[in-house]
């Protein structure tokens, strides 16, 4: 596939999942959030700040280092590309990354309190263990990604981080994935809040990443 064609391909997916979000009902009032896709040759497709009505020529191609290679990004989209790129290059295997506000998960990331995986969908969908919690740092500064990048190195396994006193960032292989998986992370935090009023939520039973590994290999098979 050439070049032109993975950026439109990348481009749409990520639309498709700007809409998806807020069909979902998981963004902020305002809109806010950006959106990435990997692009080859240490490249990245960036969304403009705020992604409410989101349309594919409003992306901007840049390179890890920051340089915008095509098209016009905001100050305050470029001073997110660093936060971008640390996650691509410490998860090669990463395509998409979504960073939002959604309200719920927000509220975990403003209580400094990692979000437990105690619903099916964080599961299924790649979060089958706790959202740690990143340590404040000022947004896109060399403190935030630095903490970032550590919290990526000691929890190798975790598809999303909370940024604390900001929101939420979630990475998957492509931007569909990484959708749904805002999604089943928002939906958690909201269910958590709410079980708090009724005695709290509780753990999975032991073995249950196992069953639904098994229950969803023998519904594809």
């Amino acid at each position: 596939m050439s070049d032109i064609c993975v950026v439109k391909e990348r481009a749409d997916q990520l639309v498709e999942a700007a809409e998806r979000l807020f069909a979902a009902g998981v963004m902020s009032h305002s809109g806010h959030a950006n959106l990435s896709a990997r692009l080859g040759g240490e490249r990245l497709l960036l969304t403009p700040g705020f992604v409410r009505g989101l349309r594919p020529e409003q992306l901007a191609t840049v390179g890890f280092d920051g340089q915008v290679l095509e098209g016009e990004l905001q100050s305050v989209s470029a001073e997110i590309i660093a936060m971008h790129s640390a996650v691509y290059t410490a998860r090669p295997h990463v395509g998409a990354i979504i960073h939002t506000h959604s309200p719920s998960a927000t509220a975990f990331a403003v209580a400094h309190r990692p979000l437990p995986c105690r619903t099916e969908p964080m599961l299924r969908f790649g979060q089958a263990e706790d959202v740690p919690v990143v340590p404040w740092g000022p947004r896109g500064s060399d403190v935030s990604v630095r903490g970032i990048a550590d919290v990526l190195e000691r929890r190798p396994t975790t598809s999303a981080v909370l940024l604390a006193n900001h929101g939420l960032l979630v990475f998957g292989p492509d931007s569909p994935a990484t959708a749904h998986l805002v999604v089943a992370i928002e939906e958690s935090a909201e269910a958590e809040i709410a079980a708090a009023s009724i005695g709290g939520a509780v753990d999975f039973p032991p073995g249950a990443q196992e069953a639904v590994r098994a229950a969803i290999a023998k519904a594809t098979a």
